[in-house]
């Protein structure tokens, strides 16, 4: 089941995917997708729904976050052998664990804007895990119980912000739409190995990511159980579990970064792809 949230931003409604592509309304059955929708009990009920009996939601209609709502948006740094590689940096001995801010929530076709004296913005193309049910101090064996489904995101980063001034790496992700997810929740039983998954990113027309979950250094398994020993995970919050090699700071001889007026293209196999175009700040600045 895929489910999602279609609208205006600060409007949106709830919906899902039919087998045909089609975007079904839920409004007559949910007010929202948030962690209460994401109930085990909940999300049957959903799945017992006949698509067809939905009304249909235009084409063309944005579609934002497939979920809101959450308490945390959490992230893990360098968890991929090869991108940890391709930074000059060692493999972490345990989970590198930040926050991004709720703030830098994003539709997974909205602009991302290029903070302004922006250097470095990059793109980190990662696979999302949605928390359905509270995850406090769980165990890796039942770590899997608490997952709702997943989703792609994009861990955007201002790299200058993350590793040169100063050293917590959360104020370089947390600007405004740096963290765009979806376009849609997948629920977990249609991701039987969600350490199986290609991704990729194109930015302009080029790959520049392609990589598999397969080389993650910690699994999915691990990550949330290691994140609720410090973190109570509550239903709706998201994990970003890291990127593959690609991003614009691992390219040799010389790391290159975003521009206004770029396409980014990020996607998931089984997920589904975003695309996003790049654009300038247009608002006020003190400089």
């Amino acid at each position: 089941m895929k489910l999602l949230r279609h609208g205006p931003k600060g409007q949106e409604k709830p919906g899902m995917l039919d087998a045909q592509g089609v975007i079904r309304d839920l409004s007559s059955v949910l007010n929202d997708i948030n962690g209460d929708t994401l109930a085990p009990g909940v999300l049957a009920k959903l799945a017992a729904i006949n698509p067809a009996e939905l009304p249909a939601v235009p084409a063309g209609t944005r579609l934002g976050s497939p979920v809101t709502g959450m308490t945390n948006l959490i992230c893990i740094g360098l968890n991929y052998a090869d991108h940890a590689a391709e930074t000059g940096a060692e493999p972490p001995k345990e989970p590198i664990v930040f926050l991004k801010s709720l703030g830098a929530l994003n539709g997974p076709f909205d602009d991302i804007i290029i903070p302004p004296h922006s250097r470095k913005t990059d793109w980190e193309c990662e696979l999302c895990v949605i928390i359905g049910t509270t995850a406090r101090y769980v165990s890796e064996a039942d770590a899997m119980n608490h997952v709702a489904g997943y989703a792609v995101g994009n861990d955007v980063s201002e790299r200058e912000w993350q590793a040169e001034r100063g050293p917590t790496w959360d104020k370089g992700k947390g600007f405004e739409t740096f963290g765009p997810l979806g376009p849609w929740l997948v629920t977990k039983d249609e991701v039987p190995d969600p350490q199986a998954l290609r991704m990729w990113t194109d930015v302009d027309g080029k790959r520049e990511q392609d990589g598999s979950t397969a080389t993650m250094i910690f699994n999915v398994r691990q990550l949330i159980s290691y994140v609720s020993q410090c973190i109570t995970l509550h239903p709706g919050d998201v994990i970003f579990t890291g990127t593959p090699p690609g991003v614009g700071l691992g390219k040799k001889p010389t790391p290159w970064f975003l521009k206004a007026g770029q396409e980014l293209r990020v996607g998931i196999e089984g997920l589904g792809e975003q695309r996003s175009r790049t654009v300038a700040y247009q608002g006020a600045y003190a400089s």
